[in-house]
């Protein structure tokens, strides 16, 4: 990806491995000249500056978005209407404006209502990149290379906004495509947000049935592969959970299903249906890999 022709001031709000991620990336593919940041841990501001992520940690979102012509705001969904509103009025008139945010749906809505007269300037995005990890230290340039990144435009987004949201994501290594935010939200709630519920509700159950030293000593590849993303971020997942509960609760319910037709046939020792079941999806499994 050929970098801008002049390098641009980047702004990242929220300084963990995603925002920290894009920044390095763009520092690393010469798309950016200056990178400015802000986090509401202090000490996560400053450890970004330490580990040459951004170049300024600002004290307040306003200063940090003013000179700015990309903004990246990188926090829990749950605290994005926040930010939404104190970018407000601060905005270069030709700055971009986009999120990382795992829902898509509340996310628009959110800018909306807290900074409805910049809408033309903003084009919602997903990275399907995170990792179990969170925090600055684990941010890395490579974090995004040949990962998809999902843009979710508004339809009062300008072209160029769209263009330029394209070839940031493309400079950080992605590969970008374009679906509905309804759409998005459906999709993510089944291929995302589900698993991470069944992981974290895994170890609850874990927990109430056997001691920890038992875990560890019985614990093989199968759980070890499944228990991997309970690791992540509790905040950021309970507001995921959260906002986009409408298509995740429909997921956890086809889910619930499949788990009671799954036990009837167990108590009945129906092999045929067993092994009927586990061999469509190894065939699924195949058909995604």
């Amino acid at each position: 990806m050929t970098p801008p022709q002049k390098k641009l001031h980047l702004a990242v709000i929220g300084l963990g491995l995603i925002g920290g991620s894009f920044a390095l990336a763009l520092r690393r593919a010469g798309y950016v000249r200056h990178i400015s940041g802000f986090d509401t841990d202090a000490e996560q501001a400053q450890q970004a500056v330490e580990l040459g992520v951004i170049d300024q940690a600002c004290t307040d979102i306003a200063a940090t978005v003013a000179e700015a012509a990309l903004i990246l705001i990188a926090v829990p969904v749950g605290a994005i209407r926040q930010v939404f509103s104190e970018i407000n009025g601060h905005l270069l008139p030709t700055a971009l404006v986009m999120d990382a945010g795992s829902t898509k749906g509340s996310v628009i809505a959110d800018f909306h209502a807290a900074c409805a007269d910049h809408i033309h300037q903003f084009i919602p995005a997903h990275p399907i990149a995170g990792i179990e990890t969170s925090g600055v230290a684990a941010a890395s340039a490579d974090l995004y290379k040949n990962r998809t990144v999902i843009l979710t435009p508004t339809g009062q987004q300008t072209n160029a906004a769209l263009q330029h949201a394209q070839a940031a994501w493309q400079a950080c290594g992605a590969r970008t495509e374009h679906m509905q935010a309804e759409q998005h939200d459906v999709i993510l709630a089944t291929t995302s947000h589900l698993p991470h519920l069944l992981a974290f509700n895994l170890m609850q159950v874990l927990h109430g049935q056997h001691h920890q030293a038992e875990l560890k000593a019985c614990a093989g590849g199968g759980l070890r592969d499944f228990r991997r993303i309970a690791g992540s971020d509790p905040v950021m997942w309970r507001d995921i959970a959260l906002a986009n509960h409408t298509a995740l609760c429909a997921s956890l319910r086809a889910y619930i299903n499949g788990l009671e037709q799954l036990a009837t046939e167990l108590d009945a020792g129906d092999d045929s249906a067993l092994h009927q079941r586990f061999t469509q999806a190894q065939s699924l499994y195949r058909q995604l890999n």
